[in-house]
């Protein structure tokens, strides 16, 4: 059996779930560069590993894309390269299934870096809290910080990667509560959900 499928058997509380978000350069994983990068690992309520670094993307990072994340060219001088830091990336997300809000942006640009480096990024489930919110729920704004205000999670130092994956994180556990009592048991049922199949 593919990992892939023995992943998605796997009950939800005796999974491993690692959240992830990247903070970039610009939009298009093709000219932009990851500045920093945050990953959580969660199997129940116990918080297994994390990661959140600064990146130096090799790039300059533009003042309107700084006003944003508020990552400078001053905070990234002499932080590791994406190489340096995708070793635990690899270790962290071993056999876990990956969560993100807008999936598409942050695996492209994992894709894109570990490619450069000649590596491939693992093919594991995903779940994207983005479509769940889409599919499932009807939030005035789907955006991860006005979600996490509806719902009454904190959203401080909301577009920097480790406040980001918190967020994300306590959003999934809302959203699971609801599918657990909807009848959903293993990965492949929140996958399911995810891929927009009520």
């Amino acid at each position: 059996m593919a990992l892939l499928e023995l992943i998605e058997k796997t009950k939800i509380d005796e999974a491993l779930f690692t959240f992830i978000d990247v903070e970039t350069t610009g939009l298009s994983p093709r000219s932009a560069r990851v500045c920093e990068v945050a990953a959580i690992s969660f199997r129940g309520s116990e918080r297994v590993g994390t990661i959140a670094e600064l990146i130096n993307p090799g790039v300059p990072i533009p003042p309107v894309v700084s006003a944003i994340h508020g990552i400078t060219d001053d905070m990234v001088r002499g932080r590791p390269s994406f190489g340096d830091v995708a070793p635990r990336l690899l270790a962290a997300v071993e056999g876990s299934v990956i969560v993100a809000h807008n999936s598409g942006f942050d695996l492209g640009f994992f894709n894109m870096e570990f490619e450069r480096l000649g590596l491939k990024f693992p093919e594991l489930p995903v779940v994207d809290t983005l479509d769940i919110a889409r599919r499932h729920w009807k939030f005035q704004s789907n955006k991860l910080g006005s979600i996490a205000a509806e719902l009454n999670i904190s959203n401080e130092n909301w577009h920097r990667a480790l406040s980001d994956v918190e967020m994300t994180r306590k959003i999934f556990e809302h959203f699971i509560a609801a599918f657990r009592a909807a009848g959903a048991v293993t990965v492949a049922d929140i996958v399911e959900k995810s891929k927009g199949k009520k």
